[in-house]
This record gives C-alpha cells, sequence and structure tokens, in this order.
C-alpha cells in the first residue's frame, strides 16, 4: 500500500485517508480538545504525507506513524498555545496603572472625536471622514463628490472649526483638556 501511495495513487490514498481519518481525529483530540483543531492537525498529517512520498520509504509501519504524526503535532499545538497564553499574561502583568489610564483616556477621547464627527452637517461629516479618516487628498474628494476642491476646503474648514470647538469644550468638562493624550488626538485629527 506504501508503495501505492508513494506512486501517487490519488483513489487508494484517497481511501487510506478516509479509513483513518475519524480515529486520528479522537486522538488529536485527546490532547488539544477541540474537535476543528484536531480534524485541521489530522489534515496536515495526511498532506505532509501525500506531499513528502519521499519519506514514505522511510515508514515501516503506516499505522504508527499517523499515530505518533498526530501526536507529535498536537503536542506541539498545546505548547504553542500555552506559550501564546504566557506571552500574553505577561504583557497583561507589565502593563502599568499608568499605562491603563492613558488607553482608557485614548479611547474616551476617540468615542468623544467620533461622537462629534457624527454630529457636523452631513456634507462636512462627508469631507472631514473622507479627508482626515481615509487619507484622500482634496482633489481626490472633490473628484468623488462631484463639488470643487474650494468646497471641499470650506467644507474642511468649517468641520474642524466645529470639532475643535466641540470636542475642546467637552473634553474640558470632563477635566481632560490639558491632557497630553487628548493634545495629541486633537493634534492628529483636528489640525
Amino acid at each position: 500500500m506504501l508503495l501505492l501511495i508513494e506512486q501517487g495513487n490519488k483513489t487508494l490514498f484517497t481511501d487510506f485517508y478516509s479509513s483513518n481519518f475519524k480515529r486520528m481525529i479522537l486522538v488529536a483530540d485527546k490532547y488539544v480538545k477541540d474537535t476543528a483543531v484536531a480534524e485541521e492537525i489530522v489534515q496536515d498529517v495526511f498532506l505532509k504525507l501525500w506531499e513528502d512520498k519521499g519519506m514514505i520509504e522511510t515508514i515501516k509501519s503506516v499505522r504508527s506513524y499517523l499515530y505518533r504524526s498526530v501526536v507529535n503535532a498536537s503536542i506541539n499545538y498545546v505548547n504553542r498555545q500555552k506559550n501564546m497564553e504566557r506571552h500574553h499574561l505577561q504583557i497583561a502583568e507589565q502593563l502599568t496603572e499608568a499605562q491603563i489610564e492613558e488607553d482608557d483616556l485614548k479611547n474616551e477621547m476617540i468615542v468623544l472625536l467620533y461622537e462629534e464627527i457624527e454630529l457636523l452637517p452631513e456634507k462636512c461629516r462627508e469631507v472631514f471622514k473622507l479627508s482626515r479618516l481615509e487619507g484622500l487628498k482634496y482633489r481626490d474628494i472633490a473628484a468623488k463628490l462631484d463639488i470643487s476642491e474650494k468646497t471641499v476646503e470650506s467644507h474642511m474648514g468649517n468641520a474642524l472649526k466645529i470639532l475643535r470647538a466641540r470636542v475642546l469644550k467637552r473634553s474640558e468638562e470632563r477635566g481632560r483638556g490639558e491632557h497630553p493624550v487628548f493634545l495629541l488626538l486633537l493634534a492628529l485629527y483636528l489640525y
């Protein structure tokens, strides 16, 4: 049978795959505890066997090769997951209270900015989003909206004037007006 697989007999390989696939999923699932992941691992093992026919010469027992390959791939998967989890925990532990506060403030300011953008007059809002959020140049915005560049400039001027005043007022109401994160966001979006 190995010789026929080595020669590329697709029908035989498909039969071999079908007769062993479910059993190998059960083997992988003992380790990974996730049927979808187990299926993926088993498929990868069969694919490797099909693609690297040269290694078939070294296999003495197909059943033990499959079993060992699936177990090894499953253990590797579990180890990678544990390493990723450890890495994420390390990152979470290294976050300082100041970093958490800064991220929270930044998110608060972004939400505030987006709320204010949505309150702009329709054309001002559209022009502002195209310019500042999508990065289009005035001439591209003018072509897209079928208006003149001067009109785009006018809408942007109005949008920036309105947003600066509203965002500054709301941030001061929240006691955030002079905070560096707030000033950075103002500089990025509104100047």
